[in-house]
């Protein structure tokens, strides 16, 4: 590694670490938020029926909360009008309206006018031919990373809000506020679920 992409790494991990406390205090203000008279604040009624839609298939509600009972589609509103630029919101609204018209075309109508199995169809030709993230080596990707598109980031962007909320954090994934001794080496099945961070 030369030293530009060494000081150019160590500022996108500065630039996370800054970031990342923003984005805990959006995630946070969307849990107060009532869903009944939620008012997106970026998106217009459309492009939020949208993403309500689009996280409601990706992790519906089953035996755990499904994505719109920890308001996710909520805190990515927050997200889009907190922390992305002109540009940047440009480009979603553009490739909101670009994901609509192909669903239209290939399915008859709208995303989330779709019937449960014209979703799940969607997504899945969406999953089949989108650029997938390169694998990791201690949270660093190996190689360069190709642009994934809107359909892996968005979906990227709706598991970090689920996963990292208070309500799935404590009561789906695996919580200790006070976590105890290290074991390093146990065996997997002790482990249980995924633990919360």
């Amino acid at each position: 590694m030369n030293r530009r992409d060494a000081l150019r790494k160590t500022a996108l991990l500065a630039g996370s670490a800054a970031a990342a406390p923003t984005l805990l205090s959006l995630l946070q203000s969307c849990a107060k938020q009532d869903r009944l008279t939620w008012q997106p604040v970026f998106l217009n009624e459309d492009q939020a029926r949208f993403i309500s839609s689009f996280v409601d298939t990706i992790l519906p509600k089953t035996e755990t909360p499904g994505a719109l009972d920890v308001k996710t589609d909520i805190f990515m509103d927050l997200v889009f009008a907190k922390t992305y630029n002109k540009e940047a919101q440009d480009k979603l609204v553009a490739d909101i309206e670009k994901f609509n018209a192909d669903c239209k075309s290939t399915y008859g109508d709208v995303f989330a006018n779709l019937s449960t199995e014209d979703k799940t169809a969607c997504l899945k030709a969406a999953e089949a031919s989108s650029p997938k993230f390169n694998p990791k080596v201690w949270g660093t990707a190996v190689g360069k990373q190709e642009p994934v598109g809107f359909y892996r980031s968005l979906k990227s962007m709706a598991m970090w809000g689920y996963f990292s909320s208070e309500e799935i954090g404590k009561n789906v994934l695996s919580y200790d506020p006070i976590p105890g001794e290290f074991l390093g080496c146990i065996p997997l099945s002790d482990v249980g679920n995924t633990w919360s961070l």
